[in-house]
């Protein structure tokens, strides 16, 4: 069985449309301040590995929670460089990778959490609005859209689950133009967009007015602690805090016991060059709702400030030994996928063209979405594991972060998700067996009007499934 996206696309489009396209992530195309790397030993109260959205959240908060904390930043490479600049911006309010997936392992806490994902939505915009971060936000909504018949009464059963307005075809393809388009389901409440890397830089801007110190080209290189104390070395110096958090993503943790639980998946993205008022004209979009499909191997776009259409997703990456090489993020087959998609999707904009090409590793865990932990006596924080909802859960994350260092009695410290760890992905070749034969079985399932074969149906009975 056939999905729309398998039809046959002019490889001569493709061609001219790519032809265009520079490698590298358009969002850190803009001015970008530098910090100096760490060099010889300081003292902090706090230090926190990682200047992407969780570590610059938690300095952030930190700073705010207990003003005159001394607080350091190191960051390998640079400010927004890895996940925080290259994502979409979607700023989605769940923190469980949708509501499906947090029912599904927490049902006793789905209520909490869906109230604490839409608190954290709404603290981010008082947060970028009362520190006037220029960040491009705009709280546009999110419209998920069915492209094939089984994927109709998805949306159906969501809608009068409370989960949007659904929309029938001839009203989604009014919002956007579509022939893909069967039906639709639009939130106008639960996620925003941004400009990524702009959220970040805009932090560290923030950070820095708040007394944070900010070193980039500081990787660290080991953990120790010292009696009371926690020590971060680096190739050109060392922090000594009372505290530290560990925000570095996909990157191999400081703490090895942890490295288990994650893995580098990767994700590719185009961005076309602006689009004029005419060709925007031909497609609508007048309300700029983030736009999402739901398969499996799903896309998502949406537009940005300056009407360009970033379009990402479906293809996602795993490749042997958990490795983050930047050798990985040039692959022809899949930017030539996502183009023939795009042009499946936008048959009225064979005119435009790519400006840029990218793709950046996900953190993603066996139950994509974010987990925590303490250690060296509950001195030291961490939490990674994302799987690509990241822009807003990081916040959250911090926050939680910081009530764990404080020992603090929390609506989120008492979510059975922030207590209990996932379980860990097998070492290789088990590993890549397993996530290769899953996302080939989540293919199959798009192909198959949705059924599941026994391999998800066993993934799902044991509470490691994913459903996007």
């Amino acid at each position: 069985m056939q999905t729309v996206f398998d039809a046959p696309v002019d490889a001569t489009l493709i061609d001219a449309a790519l032809a265009p396209s520079i490698p590298g992530s358009m969002w850190l195309d803009v001015t970008r301040p530098r910090f100096a790397p760490l060099t010889g030993a300081v003292t902090a109260d706090l230090v926190v590995v990682g200047a992407g959205y969780t570590g610059l959240w938690t300095a952030l908060h930190a700073a705010e929670r207990q003003p005159g904390r001394r607080i350091v930043v190191i960051e390998s490479d640079r400010v927004a460089w890895a996940a925080s600049g290259r994502n979409g911006g979607f700023v989605d309010a769940s923190l469980t990778h949708g509501r499906e997936n947090g029912k599904a392992r927490w049902p006793n806490d789905i209520d909490v959490l869906e109230r604490l994902g839409m608190e954290n939505l709404d603290g981010m915009q008082a947060d970028i609005e009362r520190l006037r971060l220029d960040v491009d936000w705009q709280r546009t909504g999110m419209l998920t859209v069915a492209t094939e018949p089984h994927q109709v009464e998805w949306l159906r059963s969501a809608a009068l689950e409370g989960q949007g307005r659904f929309l029938e075809e001839t009203a989604v393809r009014a919002e956007v133009a579509s022939p893909t388009y069967r039906a639709g389901l639009f939130d106008a409440e639960s996620c925003a967009i941004v400009h990524p890397a702009k959220l970040a830089l805009e932090l560290a801007r923030a950070c820095t007015e708040a007394g944070v110190q900010i070193h980039e080209h500081s990787a660290a290189t080991s953990l120790e602690t010292r009696g009371s104390t926690v020590c971060v070395h680096t190739e050109g110096g060392r922090v000594t805090a009372r505290q530290a958090v560990l925000a570095t993503n996909v990157f191999p943790s400081l703490l090895r016991r942890n490295r288990l639980h994650t893995v580098p998946v990767y994700d590719y993205v185009l961005a076309t060059e602006p689009l004029s008022e005419e060709q925007l004209s031909r497609i609508g979009w007048r309300n700029r709702q983030g736009v999402g499909d739901c398969a499996n191997q799903f896309h998502y776009y949406r537009l940005s400030a300056d009407n360009r259409i970033v379009w990402g997703g479906y293809d996602a990456i795993y490749h042997f030994g958990r490795k983050v090489k930047a050798a990985y993020e040039d692959r022809p087959q899949t930017y030539r996928r996502l183009a023939a998609h795009f042009f499946l999707t936008f048959p009225q904009l064979t005119d435009v063209r790519f400006g840029y090409r990218w793709a950046g590793a996900i953190d993603t865990n066996t139950r994509f979405c974010a987990h925590w932990g303490l250690a060296r006596g509950g001195r030291v924080a961490h939490v990674n594991g994302f799987t690509g909802l990241g822009v807003g859960a990081a916040r959250f994350a911090a926050d939680v972060c910081l009530d764990l260092l404080d020992g603090a009695d929390t609506a989120r410290t008492r979510l059975e998700m922030v207590r209990k760890k996932p379980l860990p992905f097998p070492p290789e070749p088990l590993a890549s067996a397993g996530i290769n034969a899953t996302r080939w079985s989540l293919d199959r399932a798009d192909h198959s009007a949705g059924r599941r074969n026994v391999l998800l149906r066993t993934l799902d009975a044991l509470g490691l499934g994913f459903d996007s």
